[in-house]
């Protein structure tokens, strides 16, 4: 199953910038081969589900392994079944809607 998520992981207990964390995940994320974008308060990741779902399980263990004795993860996860939508799509959508006023 295609899967769209929002992914914001938050290692507790560590220093006040966690940037060096995001970016251990970045790179995991690219490993994966997932389709993704970065964002102020969070990364968009899409793919099948049992890829999307392993590469969030390696970033907890990387995070883990960095120090972190905790994290706090919040996922938002969008599937369809009528169609495969990519979330370039959907912001495109909102953005034609918008300059057609």
């Amino acid at each position: 199953m295609w899967v769209s998520i929002d992914f914001c992981l938050l290692p507790l207990g560590v220093d006040i910038s966690i940037s060096s964390y995001v970016s251990a995940c970045i790179s995991i994320i690219e490993k994966y081969g997932l389709e993704h974008e970065l964002g102020p308060n969070g990364t968009a990741i899409e793919g099948d589900w049992e890829d999307v779902f392993e590469c969030i399980k390696s970033c907890h263990e990387k995070i883990h392994e960095l120090g972190a004795s905790r994290i706090h993860t919040t996922l938002k996860i969008n599937t369809r079944t009528d169609r495969k939508q990519s979330f370039r799509e959907k912001i495109q959508s909102v953005i034609s809607k918008n300059d057609s006023e």
